[in-house]
């Protein structure tokens, strides 16, 4: 069917290393900083994040687990006893920023690895100067424009899930149960664009019909223009296709205006930080995708082991979805580094093509024409009432197990078969 698009107008830091070259584009840092001299032989891992601005919350869990993953490797005796260090800068969520902020790392602080994003746009802009300068980049930004070949690179590494393999899988679980019908409220932005193309791909096999897909623009504060139109049309299914505050607040405008009563809401990726910002009763019955959710540790040995640390680490607090990520995407390098012996960036992209890993949510492993990492997907449902204490937000109703066949093709990403 023909889609209608129609648009709408209008940590507490234990430590941060870095060298005192560096310290003025650490000022913005909402965390308390220590400037120290590193040692020449410690191996130094850039940390582009957005921690200022509307992703704050969800960058500074981001460094708080990343520091996780620094010590576990430092614990286990480093690289020929090379420990290391993360060096963090904030991004602004900003692709200038970003490219700047990340020409410092390699360029002035000599780091070996980048890891950070939390953005599409910025992700791109981190990989441009990254794989000019041959410096290996593990992005944990939920978008796979980074994956197509018109901008992939062998330094290219993706550890964060994509719009792609989230939407699909809350598509999958979703169409079958709640009907075809269905309505569309997307930012307008590359991210939400990939969200409704994911959807929509998984809809097909059900026979999907997109009544209306309505794009907002990035920070929309109102949505009481919005929501009535997409109310009239009777869908059975909701997808909200935004990220962030956008949506805390087009969910808790949609729970105003009565509209869980004739529809079942549904978003690609529901945020841990998120649905704690905005409580129960805005994101109450919805259901979505997520790459992590501490509560699986009853059942994923590594997830147990992962959240224990964060909690010994951080005064007892759990990591979210995206701390999760920036674990995952520091940890893989470096014990990508250990398994080669060598910082040579060749012999460390082999050794991390080869991993075949289980470090916090279950197997793991990046496929080899575009370094996505090939991962599960919890399918989950916002709890109205925790049972385990204010952390306890989610449900998880099942999970789509690893398979490259949820993801798009290599060959449509532009890789030669």
């Amino acid at each position: 069917m023909t889609m209608k698009s129609t648009k709408a107008t209008g940590i507490s830091r234990r430590r941060l290393l870095a060298t005192a070259s560096a310290g003025a584009a650490l000022a913005v840092s909402p965390f308390r900083i220590n400037i120290v001299h590193a040692d020449e032989g410690t191996i130094k891992v850039g940390f582009p994040v957005p921690l200022t601005g509307p992703y704050g919350t969800e960058a500074q869990d981001q460094v708080r687990a990343a520091e996780v993953a620094i010590a576990e490797f430092n614990e286990g005796g480093g690289l020929n006893g090379r420990k290391a260090e993360l060096l963090v800068r904030d991004d602004k969520l900003n692709p200038g920023e970003a490219a700047t902020r990340t020409l410092e790392l390699i360029e002035k602080d000599k780091v070996s690895f980048i890891v950070g994003s939390l953005s599409a746009s910025v992700q791109l802009a981190v990989n441009n100067v990254t794989k000019e300068r041959k410096v290996i980049y593990n992005s944990i930004s939920q978008s796979d424009v980074i994956n197509e070949a018109k901008d992939f690179s062998k330094y290219t590494f993706h550890e964060a899930l994509n719009p792609h393999i989230t939407a699909g899988a809350v598509g999958r679980y979703a169409f079958q149960k709640f009907g075809k019908k269905v309505a569309f409220l997307t930012a307008d932005y590359a991210y939400g664009h990939e969200m409704v193309r994911g959807f929509q791909r998984a809809g097909k096999p059900f026979g999907i019909e997109t009544l209306v897909d309505i794009r907002h623009p990035i920070g929309t504060t109102d949505f009481s223009a919005l929501l009535p139109r997409i109310q009239a049309l009777k869908p059975d299914i909701l997808c909200i296709s935004n990220f962030g505050r956008d949506q805390q607040i087009s969910l808790k405008q949609a729970t105003d205006f009565g509209m869980k009563k004739s529809m079942k809401i549904i978003a690609p990726v529901l945020l841990f930080t998120g649905r704690l910002a905005a409580g129960a009763q805005a994101f109450e019955g919805v259901i979505g995708g997520t790459s992590y959710y501490w509560g699986i540790e009853d059942k994923v040995a590594s997830a147990k082991a992962f959240n224990d640390r964060f909690r010994k680490m951080h005064d007892g607090k759990v990591p979210s979805d995206y701390g999760a990520l920036g674990y995952g995407g520091v940890m893989t390098l470096l014990m990508g580094a250990k398994k080669a012996g060598t910082l040579d960036a060749d012999k460390v992209i082999e050794a991390v093509e080869a991993l075949k890993y289980d470090y916090y949510k279950g197997p793991e492993y990046y496929r080899k024409c575009d370094h996505q990492a090939v991962q599960s997907v919890l399918i989950i449902e916002s709890k109205s009432k925790p049972e385990k204490g204010p952390a306890d937000v989610f449900n998880v109703l099942t999970v789509e197990e690893p398979n490259e066949a949820n993801l798009r093709t290599c060959e449509e990403l532009g890789h030669k078969a």
